[in-house]
């Protein structure tokens, strides 16, 4: 039998002290827990965190030198002045010269001091602190005139470790000298000058300090003061003070060897609160194109001011006030703007390539800038060059403007976020906005590449960027075998509508089109000669066009069977013509858990750790209307992903392709703490996924076309073909266009509910793009007092006739064009454009409102003629 060991120890307690252990055993794990928190305090109050101790960031020495720095591989010569490191490129099969900064930037009337050193700058950058305020370095004024950066020459390149900050220029004059020496330099020197030297020299004797010096500290800076009678260097003499007493040392013959022994007298700390910072930019020549990186590995900067922004070459190519030419910028297919256009009071141009990332909070919207390429140009006389943005360009902006406004040169250049941030609002406790930067720099570089052309002809460019993306995604983008224009019909399927369910307002999806209503609409417009039909059914799972996450995907009851999707896909592919199943797969609208989708969980997530919560934005004041109903949530990437491949996989069980609303169009980080992806990283899974859906032999539809998507991509719908005329530009051209047209189909905005159909029609016919219509079968009655009401124009039997004309036309003479490559494009005036093929097919538009004769052809106003 097992003994009872608290029976035992009873025994031997007398009766009082068992009654008293009774009391204590039940507080026995009380006390314990007490006793543990008490000598937690204890230890916490009595311990020290130990103090951060800041590592100060080393600068780097110069390594420059008196004679220029060269490389040459035959096809182009830099040549590098050791001094500044600006540099000039020649192309040696042209002889032309470019330069990284206008030549005469330091003579330029015009400019400021600070503009001239901006000129001057081959490498710009800006810093950031918690109150957001920016502030700006150049490299001319805070690291080539300082001598604080070295110039490592290697083979085909040239890298550039730079040191940007205040930081007091070296000048080779003693910082200490004992008497002995003091007198023997002094001896060779004019009474004037020694005169002129003991102004800026205070003399030491251990033995006759005055009341004022500080004997303990004299000796720790100067330890040679306790034997040695000194002379020492005053601080704060101005630059031209320095350079006069360098000056004189070394008529005296004082040399830099002697200046290295001198300064080791010297063990005075000199500190500096002006942050510093390093960056590297190298520049490599492959070929005929110059590649220019800056790697984040050799970023080096103070977490407390980090990094925001940098701009390498911010004035390559530069066109001088007597230049003639133009630059070339990503607005819609493409924009001029003419050197010395006399626009100055107009903006500068301004666009974030791909667009805002979703991930990063913003107060308000007046118009969202995107470019859905990253390339721009520059052209003067008979040659130009295009830079193409490579790697990070996901963090890039476009800028360019004219000269006349601080300065007299026309420019244009990338400008990269770094170090993203987010401003906090913490109005209870300060008046000032605070900020949080991201902490960590990911493993990634800066990539530019500049391709020379020998020609002076945006066609000409936009040819070289095309042979540049056949080369890059070679095996996706061959010319296709279109015998007639391609023809996007989006198809609406169901929207969704509040409904009255035992007096409760519930939302419930509202039929547009159904699967069969939808296979009639298409079968119609086979019977009526439409062909290549490329049909994205939308809204036609989880919910309607506000579709809830794609955790699963459900067909909608009130559009049809599985079996009617089934049918409606193997009749329209029958005809030849190809189905996509759109969906979303990076946003969250009205979903819950029931959904699948739980906020906390499933957003990504801002720099602050919040959720990604995003609302629409008013169109009057511009703010966010910010209630449930606009609210919906930015999913973490991998989510997203999962979504994209839940959306194929059901495209793939109904024999359909795969339209994406967003992915290939949408491009935003996610600070998300356990998995963070930059918005690089998130451009490189997109691409990934993109490449297996097309390898495995799933046709994709996408939106926009951002440039890394177009390649992987049967049909691009609703292409910004003319994007946002600013007044600073000078014309439109179809440069993006001109790279693509035969490799990729691609349409504009749909004709019948854009807003001007006869616009539309003459973009595309400008632009090569196809013809996209949006369909329904309800009438647009159906969609009042819903959020639809921008389907108007889409009720199919209202709009038959004038697709059909549309269509029919534009198909009979523009139909043998989507085959080939676009060769030619002219603007002949301001309203009337030339496009050409490549079997000599030429398109002229006119958007004026009256006729116009050009060569022999009348074209009349608002019309398009083609010429074969």
């Amino acid at each position: 039998m097992k003994k009872d060991k608290n029976k035992d120890t009873n025994k031997k307690l007398n009766p009082v002290l068992q009654k008293i252990w009774k009391a204590v055993k039940p507080l026995i794990p009380s006390i314990i827990i007490a006793l543990v928190i008490v000598g937690a305090i204890v230890y916490v109050a009595n311990t020290k965190t130990p103090t951060e101790v800041k590592e100060p960031i080393p600068p780097y020495a110069f390594g420059g030198g008196e004679d220029p720095v060269v490389v040459d591989n035959g096809q182009l010569k830099l040549t590098m002045d050791p001094k500044t490191t600006e540099f000039s490129l020649e192309v040696k099969d042209s002889g032309k010269v470019w330069y990284s900064n206008p030549k005469d930037a330091a003579e330029d009337e015009k400019a400021l001091d600070d503009q001239k050193n901006f000129l001057q700058s081959p490498f710009i950058m800006s810093y950031s602190i918690t109150q957001g305020l920016e502030t700006t370095y150049n490299s001319y004024a805070f690291s080539a005139t300082n001598g604080i950066y070295e110039i490592v020459p290697g083979e085909n390149e040239i890298r550039v470790n730079y040191s940007l900050g205040s930081v007091e220029k070296e000048f080779t004059i003693p910082p200490v000298l004992t008497k002995a020496r003091f007198e023997q330099f002094t001896g060779n020197m004019e009474k004037k000058d020694v005169d002129y030297i003991k102004q800026y020299y205070k003399k030491y004797d251990i033995n006759k300090l005055t009341a004022k010096d500080n004997k303990d500290e004299l000796l720790a800076n100067y330890p040679i003061l306790e034997t040695e009678v000194i002379y020492v260097l005053r601080s704060g003499a101005k630059e031209n003070v320095r350079k006069t007493l360098q000056d004189k040392f070394a008529a005296a013959g004082y040399t830099y060897d002697d200046y290295t022994a001198d300064k080791e007298l010297d063990l005075s700390s000199k500190s500096s609160d002006t942050p510093i910072f390093n960056a590297s930019i190298i520049y490599k020549l492959d070929g005929k194109d110059l590649v220019v990186e800056v790697p984040f590995s050799d970023l080096d900067y103070d977490p407390e001011t980090p990094i925001y922004t940098i701009t390498p070459l911010p004035y390559f190519g530069a066109g001088g006030p007597n230049d003639k030419g133009f630059m070339v910028v990503p607005e819609g297919g493409g924009a001029l703007i003419n050197f010395n256009n006399g626009k100055t009071s107009q903006s500068s141009y301004y666009t974030n390539v791909y667009g805002w990332d979703m991930c990063l909070s913003r107060d308000a919207v007046v118009h969202n800038t995107r470019a859905y390429y990253g390339v721009y140009g520059v052209s003067e006389g008979n040659d130009s060059f295009i830079c193409i943005l490579e790697n990070g360009r996901a963090y890039a902006s476009i800028q360019a403007d004219v000269a006349g406004k601080n300065h007299s040169y026309n420019f244009v250049n990338a400008k990269y976020s770094i170090c993203q941030r987010e401003q906090y609002d913490v109005g209870d406790i300060a008046n000032s906005e605070i900020y949080e930067y991201i902490t960590d720099l990911p493993d990634e570089s800066l990539v530019q590449r500049y391709s020379f052309v020998n020609s002076g002809s945006y066609v000409d460019m936009a040819k070289k960027y095309g042979e540049y993306l056949q080369k890059e995604y070679a095996g996706y983008l061959d010319l296709v075998d279109d015998t007639s224009t391609p023809v996007a019909i989006e198809v609406i399927g169901s929207i969704d509508k509040v409904k009255q369910i035992v007096g409760i307002p519930v939302s419930r999806p509202l039929k547009l089109t159904s699967y069969d209503e939808a296979s009639e609409i298409i079968t119609d417009l086979t019977n009526s000669g439409v062909t290549n039909m490329h049909i994205k059914m939308v809204g036609w799972c989880n919910g309607g066009v506000n579709q809830r996450v794609l955790s699963k995907v459900k067909t909608i009851h009130a559009l049809g069977s599985k079996k009617d999707l089934t049918n409606m896909v193997s009749a329209a592919e029958a005809n030849g013509n190809q189905v996509y199943l759109n969906g979303i797969t990076q946003y969250a609208f009205d979903s819950n858990l029931l959904d699948g989708f739980f906020s906390y969980r499933d957003a990504a997530k801002l720099i602050s750790k919040e959720r990604a919560e995003l609302y629409a934005y008013s169109n009057v004041t511009y703010s966010e209307r910010e209630n449930s109903d606009n609210r919906y949530y930015l999913l973490h990437t991998d989510l997203a992903g999962k979504y994209s491949d839940n959306l194929v996989k059901a495209a793939q069980k109904y024999g359909a392709g795969a339209s994406f609303d967003d992915l290939g169009m949408d491009l935003s980080s996610d600070f998300y703490r356990k998995n963070m992806n930059s918005r690089e990283a998130v451009l490189n899974k997109q691409v990934e996924q993109l490449k297996n859906y097309n390898d495995n032999g799933t046709p994709v539809m996408i939106n926009m076309g951002n440039d890394y998507a177009v390649p992987f991509a049967k049909m691009v719908t609703r292409m910004d073909l003319r994007g946002s005329e600013y007044t600073i530009l000078d014309e439109c051209i179809p440069f993006f266009q001109l790279a693509i047209h035969g490799r990729v189909d691609y349409t504009g905005s749909p004709v019948n509910t854009c807003g001007n159909m006869e616009n539309e029609v003459l973009y595309s016919a400008e632009y090569g793009a196809g013809l996209c219509f949006e369909v329904m079968k309800e009438s647009s009655f159906a969609t009042q007092k819903t959020l639809y009401t921008q389907y108007y124009g889409a009720y199919y039997d209202a709009m038959k006739d004038n697709i059909l004309a549309i269509y029919t036309r534009y198909n009979n003479e523009l139909g043998h064009t989507f085959n080939q490559e676009m060769v030619g494009h002219e603007n002949i005036n301001a309203d009337v454009s030339c496009t050409e093929y490549a079997d000599g097919t030429k398109v002229y538009v006119n958007y004026g409102y009256s006729e116009y004769t050009v060569g022999g052809v009348k074209v009349p106003a608002r019309d398009y003629v083609v010429t074969r």
